[in-house]
């Protein structure tokens, strides 16, 4: 029998208010798209949760103080650039906190039970923020001040952070790659921007173990990436059991994509959903909360979140995920990266 979850969902049309200017992949169309397909979609258990602005003490949970401030510096300008991919407008500093401040507000709800998981759809994105520099699109690093915030107001000390954008969050790992208590897991092409992400890169110290890297050459699709998930990710998850799933969801691994090389579609991210609420519901009391991060092709991000929802409502009566015929040895780095730490098969 079916049974439907309560989902959070975090959209709100400020979110369209950091503008990057004519052109830029990272635009506010990608909110509005997304409120377009949510005005459309029905199912029950949904409840809109209300976004608020983070505060200057949870923003310096993961980012230094003095790059808070220089984020707040760009406040009321008409355009300020951090670098060639990272500009912003007079909003940009608002519409960054009310990102953060909105996926803190799903985390809250879950963990005090008013919904059983979620997703919040905000922007800017923010993976590539690192504590201490803003890029990539990013300003402040939403998930990594999401696990903090966890870690430190709930007290959760083993927090499960997986990342399916197609570029390496290299500021998420940063943020946690000496920390024990954070698995930081990320899928993504290699070599590709920002560089970083090799399986070689595990963590550091007491945290050896704690950074999975899947890097995987361009052209991979769902075979790879639900193979990457089943053989390696979900085996790992559950020797580590994590207290909470989050989720760097992006998109732009989709085979429309017009930045990347890959070719997952949305049975791909169906699959790597329901695996990961598997993880959630055997050792997370099914607390998983998803945050938006790429996704450039509308009609792929609209396809696609319309899918991930459908999961997070508990879809029992799918079909079983099909069993990948993956490219021969695209695992095996990972797979020799971390063998030292987890018991893995092949």
């Amino acid at each position: 029998m079916l049974t439907r979850m309560q989902t959070g969902l975090v959209v709100d049309p400020r979110y369209e208010e950091h503008d990057t200017g004519p052109g830029h992949p990272e635009s506010p169309a990608r909110v509005r798209a997304i409120r377009a397909v949510l005005e459309q979609y029905r199912r029950p258990g949904l409840v809109r949760l209300e976004p608020r602005a983070a505060t200057q003490d949870e923003l310096t949970l993961n980012h230094a103080p003095a790059h808070v401030a220089q984020v707040a510096a760009t406040a009321g300008r008409p355009s300020y650039a951090f670098d060639a991919d990272t500009p912003t407008s007079a909003r940009s500093y608002d519409t960054a906190r009310l990102a953060v401040g909105g996926y803190l507000v799903l985390l809250e709800s879950i963990m005090e039970g008013a919904v059983a998981n979620g997703f919040a759809f905000v922007r800017p994105p923010g993976h590539h923020a690192e504590p201490d520099r803003a890029m990539g699109f990013c300003l402040f690093n939403n998930v990594a001040i999401g696990a903090r915030y966890l870690q430190r107001r709930f007290g959760l000390r083993r927090i499960l952070i997986v990342d399916w954008d197609v570029h390496h969050g290299n500021g998420t790992q940063d943020s946690f790659y000496d920390d024990p208590e954070v698995l930081y897991v990320s899928t993504h092409q290699y070599p590709f921007y920002p560089g970083t992400g090799a399986a070689a890169e595990v963590g550091g110290g007491a945290a050896a173990g704690r950074t999975l890297n899947v890097p995987l050459p361009a052209g991979c699709g769902d075979d790879e990436y639900i193979a990457a998930f089943s053989r390696v990710i979900v085996p790992v998850a559950e020797q580590f059991r994590p207290e909470f799933v989050l989720v760097s969801a992006g998109f732009d691994a989709h085979r429309r994509d017009p930045l990347a090389s890959m070719t997952v579609t949305e049975e791909g991210y169906r699959a790597m959903t329901r695996m990961l609420l598997g993880v959630a519901a055997t050792h997370a009391q099914g607390r998983i909360a998803a945050v938006l991060e790429g996704g450039y092709d509308l009609r792929a991000l609209q396809a696609s979140v319309a899918t991930v929802l459908d999961e997070l409502g508990g879809a029992a009566e799918q079909a079983e995920v099909a069993t990948p015929r993956p490219r021969s040895g695209v695992l095996d780095a990972t797979v020799a990266a971390q063998r030292p730490f987890w018991d893995l098969a092949g």
